[in-house]
């Protein structure tokens, strides 16, 4: 009676990272252009939007390497990109 129940693995939609990388990439792109455009949010707006395209690039080619890792089977890749 004390067996505990199998969790079951949540569904590869809700796992896959692709959409949030693509949603956080328009919204910095947008926000990117409005302040570019508008010369809206003060002195350092265009400096924060450029640096969160930036950092979603970077996060972008993290998962890119990553996953091409799991592809070839390295030791060191993470698991559940595949």
């Amino acid at each position: 009676m004390s067996a505990t129940p199998e969790i079951p693995d949540l569904p590869r939609a809700l796992r896959a990272p692709e959409p949030v990388i693509v949603v956080g990439m328009i919204a910095w792109a947008v926000a990117t252009l409005v302040v570019a455009i508008s010369d809206l949010g003060g002195d350092h707006a265009l400096e924060i939007c450029l640096t969160g395209l930036a950092v979603g690039l970077l996060g972008t080619t993290i998962v890119l390497v990553q996953r091409a890792g799991v592809r070839r089977g390295d030791r060191g890749a993470q698991e559940g990109l595949d």
